[in-house]
């Protein structure tokens, strides 16, 4: 990518988006396109034909998508199956008629088998039955993957898709109904640390094992990428490190100082036993994640409540 390439970013008023902004940014890329979900909606597939032959994008991150933890994915399970499938493809046909460059697609690494062996290869896709809480959201990712798949093997589109680990960071969403563990965990910790709460209530059995990646290292990622990479491979992005989520609870209680007790209400969900990505492709290709999990929870801790 040149300097003065036109780069749209859709989605960049999420987590994932506005991350691939501040990269992009600081590494002095200045003719970037976006648009709000007010100003396009990509489930119109008029509205994005029309955004395409105004704007005429050389290249694309697709970041947008409509996302959730546990109880969303499994309360939205229609919403989340038709917005997903209708973003992906009407973003990235439009991207083929119009000719972009170079499109990133953002899938997810729910899209992988509920009990794939661990660490998950990319090999791995398909491969079995996927967790049941969050398939609809797994199966519109998975039907993007092959997207960029089909359309470079059928028209040689230059469509890459990655797959990234569990993340957070800033812009995360913090409301308890739709947010994922680590921000969820965050603001239960520091309301009850505020309110003197003297227990706090996790989901499930703290047994399930994830791994957390930092937002900008997705960024850094993603901006490697789409400059180095042109395979038909779905990569994973991630530490290739795990923690559980008992373990994450009280490094969290840790971090923002709470000292009562943790409650485990074992009659809800625990999801995927364990994900763990194995990411040997992408060191291969040069990349590694630079922020530990500690650092990165601390640092967004202090950016959203102690700023």
């Amino acid at each position: 990518m040149k300097k003065d390439s036109k780069i749209y970013i859709a989605g960049h008023t999420g987590m994932v988006g506005s991350a691939i902004v501040r990269k992009l940014e600081r590494e002095g890329y200045s003719n970037l396109i976006s648009r709000t979900s007010k100003e396009l909606d990509l489930i119109n597939q008029q509205s994005v034909i029309n955004f395409f032959e105004e704007e005429k994008p050389e290249y694309l991150f697709l970041a947008a998508a409509k996302v959730g933890g546990i109880e969303a994915n499994n309360k939205y399970r229609a919403d989340f199956l038709y917005q997903n499938l209708m973003i992906q493809n009407n973003v990235i046909h439009q991207s083929y008629v119009h000719g972009v460059k170079k499109l990133l697609f953002l899938a997810s690494s729910c899209i992988y088998p509920k009990l794939a062996p661990q660490p998950i290869k990319e090999t791995y896709l398909l491969t079995g039955e996927l967790e049941f809480t969050n398939e609809p959201y797994s199966i519109a990712k998975i039907a993007g993957v092959k997207m960029c798949e089909n359309y470079k093997r059928q028209y040689g589109c230059d469509f890459i898709s990655v797959m990234p680990t569990n993340l957070y960071g800033p812009n995360d969403n913090y409301d308890l109904e739709t947010a994922h563990v680590l921000p969820a965990l965050l603001r239960k910790f520091h309301e009850a640390k505020i309110e003197n709460n003297k227990t706090v209530e996790v989901w499930g059995s703290g047994k399930p094992k994830r791994e957390f990646l930092h937002v900008d290292d997705l960024a850094d990622a993603c901006f490697h990428l789409i400059q180095t990479y042109h395979g038909n491979t779905c990569l994973n992005i991630g530490t290739g490190k795990d923690i559980s989520i008992k373990e994450l609870a009280e490094l969290i209680s840790e971090i923002v100082g709470y000292n009562g007790e943790i409650v485990w209400d074992k009659a809800k969900p625990d999801g995927t036993p364990r994900k763990l990505l194995d990411v040997s492709l992408i060191h291969g290709l040069g990349w590694k994640h630079r922020i530990e999990l500690e650092e990165g929870i601390l640092e967004v801790y202090k950016e959203k409540y102690l700023s």
